[in-house]
């Protein structure tokens, strides 16, 4: 019997030590880990899909993450704040967007670098960001042949000369 608790305990050792390297492992994949980098912001009018740990990229690559997301009760704008790694240095006039990858994919913000010679200061704002297009809404409007506003049509102003 005692044989079979020595096998038992060197088992049960292996398991928790292979879930502390996966967990670990997980833990620098996700960004969670290792340095920081520096605080960019963007306003958008809808943030639909992004949450805290949503990737950024610039060309397809990840240079940081989603570190919060903050309603101004007065705009009705939702400050999206990024943590960008300290090795990407983003020009001044780049502009941000919400897209998705692929049609069923998740969404993440892609950076668009612009051509201003000084960078982004940390804490600075992006002044182009393009929130999220509900693509379902989009397909839904296409196949029934619906207008491609949110807004109402416009009023009618009556013509004086219409008579009464």
């Amino acid at each position: 019997m005692p044989r079979s608790n020595a096998t038992e305990t060197l088992v049960g050792a292996a398991v928790v030590a292979l879930a502390l390297v996966f967990a670990v492992l997980a833990y620098y994949r996700t960004g969670s880990g290792g340095p920081s980098g520096y605080e960019v912001n963007a306003r958008l009018a809808k943030a639909d899909g992004l949450a805290v740990g949503t990737e950024v990229r610039l060309a397809g690559i990840k240079v940081g993450s989603v570190s919060g997301l903050v309603l101004d009760p007065k705009t009705y704008l939702v400050t999206v704040q990024m943590d960008i790694r300290n090795d990407v240095k983003l020009p001044a006039d780049s502009s941000i967007l919400v897209t998705q990858a692929g049609f069923l994919g998740g969404q993440y913000l892609s950076i668009t670098p612009g051509g201003d010679e000084g960078n982004m200061a940390p804490g600075a704002f992006f002044e182009s960001a393009q929130g999220s297009i509900d693509l379902m809404n989009l397909v839904g409007r296409f196949a029934t042949g619906a207008a491609t506003s949110n807004q109402p049509p416009p009023r009618k102003t009556p013509d004086p000369g219409d008579g009464p």
